[in-house]
């Protein structure tokens, strides 16, 4: 099977909910008001016509400036939104490294959630059993197994969230950024394995604003401004290209 993700034409647009300006004499009387007026819902479009194809061997780096729509593009990548108009061509397993501590539960134990989130990634029963051993021992976890999650740090929560995450090799790697942050002694092997899966991955989308990052990892580069695409191409062309819009200060950056 050939690996391939492409976006065909994707448009999403979302909702937001806005509260009219309140005025009033006290505090008490704005909490009040705002208790009782419902707020007004209107639909913004964060994506807007996004066209563009990644084969296999394509390393695609999204650039942009705060709010021009690359989260929410990585996003409809990896398939946690729809979009509103066209749509997503997808082959090949997909795993998205976005938020690694989403989908946790606090009231169980650790290896539950491993096959929590194993299960959320679409991995087999048969798959999940093997999982739980080599996922302890990457993120130093084996003596808290039974522990609620509850109990465990925010480094030890980022561990277990990326052991969960990388513990499998997939077609299609979504990322937001690149592991950066929990204890010194951890960091080394994370980035060994994220560079063995990024390696070992046939298409990888990356977002970040590391220029040197993205030359070293992506072949490609896509531009992202005001929720469209600004210009797509080979990535140093494209940072090039996001460097002018920089200096410039460029039109606004979120969509309407």
């Amino acid at each position: 099977m050939t690996v391939r993700l492409v976006a065909h034409h994707i448009s999403l647009r979302l909702p937001i909910y806005l509260q009219s300006d309140r005025s009033a004499r006290s505090w008490l009387a704005m909490l009040a008001k705002a208790a009782i007026e419902r707020p007004r819902r209107e639909f913004r479009t964060i994506l807007d016509d996004v066209h563009f194809s990644a084969q296999e061997g394509d390393r695609i780096g999204i650039v942009g400036r705060n709010g021009a729509g690359k989260s929410t593009l990585l996003r409809v990548l990896a398939g946690a939104y729809q979009p509103t108009e066209g749509w997503l061509e997808s082959q090949g397993t997909r795993q998205a490294l976005l938020n690694i501590s989403l989908g946790f539960n606090n009231e169980a134990t650790l290896k539950e959630n491993i096959y929590l989130r194993g299960t959320a990634m679409g991995l087999r029963a048969s798959q999940l059993v093997d999982l739980v051993e080599p996922v302890l021992d990457f993120s130093e976890l084996h003596d808290k197994a039974n522990h609620r999650l509850k109990t465990l740090s925010s480094g030890q929560r980022m561990r277990l969230g990326f052991a969960i995450a990388t513990a499998v090799q997939h077609d299609i790697m979504v990322m937001d950024e690149w592991i950066g942050a929990g204890d010194a002694s951890f960091i080394s092997k994370a980035k060994e394995r994220m560079a063995s899966r990024v390696n070992g991955a046939k298409v990888v989308v990356l977002a970040s604003h590391n220029f040197q990052l993205m030359r070293d990892v992506c072949t490609k580069g896509l531009l992202m401004v005001g929720g469209r695409v600004e210009f797509f191409g080979d990535i140093n062309s494209t940072l090039i290209e996001y460097d002018k819009l920089l200096k410039s200060g460029g039109p606004p950056q979120t969509a309407a």
